[in-house]
C-alpha cells in the first residue's frame, strides 16, 4: 500500500527540536519496516530542501538527500497536475493552503493514495488518513 510523504513529516524526522520528531522517527521506522511504498512529489522535495537548508543547514540537506530521498518514490508534477493544483488553490481561496499542499492532494488523487505521513492538518480535511506513529 502507498503512503504519501509530506514536507511536515520530513522536517519532523530531520529536526530533533521539532515537537513531532519522536513520533515522526517512530512512524518512519514503522513504515520502512512494513515495506510501505513511500511516495512524495518533486514539489514536496523542493519545499523540503528549501526549508531544511534555511532552518537546519547543509548537514541536514545531506541527510535528506542521502538517507531519506532514496527511500521515496518521486511523483513528478507535470503541467496538467500543476494546473489542477493551481485551480484547487484558487477555488479554496484560503491563505494558509499552499500550492504544494494542493499539488500533493492532486498527486494522491491521481495515484489512489488515501494515507499520508504528515503533520499538516490540511490532509485530514481532504479525507486523508494520517500515518504519524
Amino acid at each position: 500500500m502507498s503512503v504519501f510523504v509530506d514536507t511536515s513529516a520530513l522536517l519532523a524526522v530531520l529536526d530533533r527540536a521539532d515537537q513531532d520528531h519522536s513520533a515522526a522517527a517512530a512512524a518512519l521506522r514503522s513504515l520502512l519496516g512494513a515495506d510501505e511504498d513511500l511516495v512524495t512529489s518533486n514539489y514536496v522535495l523542493v519545499e523540503t530542501f528549501a526549508l531544511v537548508q534555511s532552518r537546519l543547514g547543509l548537514a541536514a540537506i545531506r541527510l535528506l538527500q542521502h538517507d531519506l530521498v532514496p527511500v521515496l518514490r518521486v511523483a513528478w508534477i507535470d503541467e496538467e497536475a500543476h494546473r489542477a493544483a493551481v485551480t484547487a488553490l484558487l477555488a479554496a481561496s484560503r491563505r494558509r493552503l499552499s500550492l504544494v499542499d494542493c499539488s500533493s492532494f492532486e498527486t494522491m488523487r491521481r495515484s489512489g493514495i488515501t494515507r499520508a505521513f504528515a503533520f499538516d492538518g490540511h490532509f485530514p480535511e481532504q479525507g486523508v488518513e494520517l500515518v504519524t506513529a
